[in-house]
């Protein structure tokens, strides 16, 4: 469902499967718990197609309010027009905003020119 990578000092998420509404809560908490572990690096989120969903959308969502608490940049890339506007619609809007792209490498560019 999930797996990870460090590129450039950006940590790259990559959700590949569909939580689903019971998988939720512990997408979000392995996510943060990355963060966690991988700060004060920016998080890129890629959302693969095969998990482009609400439950996922939600899971990033509970992700970016845990990054913006702390003051981490946070990307999310997803390849679905729609999926991105309601990724941005629901954002936290305190804190870091979330920057949400199409392209996964404009998106680690821009986490690693931000951190920079």
């Amino acid at each position: 469902m999930l797996s990870h990578t460090l590129e450039h000092g950006v940590l790259v998420i990559t959700v590949d499967q569909d939580p689903g509404i019971d998988g939720r809560a512990a997408l979000s908490t392995h996510i943060t718990g990355l963060v966690d572990a991988h700060r004060p690096a920016p998080v890129v989120i890629v959302i693969g197609d095969q998990a482009a969903s609400d439950a996922a959308v939600s899971a990033v969502l509970r992700a970016h309010q845990w990054c913006a608490r702390l003051g981490i940049l946070m990307c999310v890339v997803a390849h679905s027009a729609p999926l991105r506007r309601l990724l941005e619609n629901g954002a936290e809007t305190s804190g870091p905003r979330l920057v949400v792209h199409a392209r996964v490498d404009t998106a680690i560019a821009t986490a690693f020119t931000a951190a920079a």
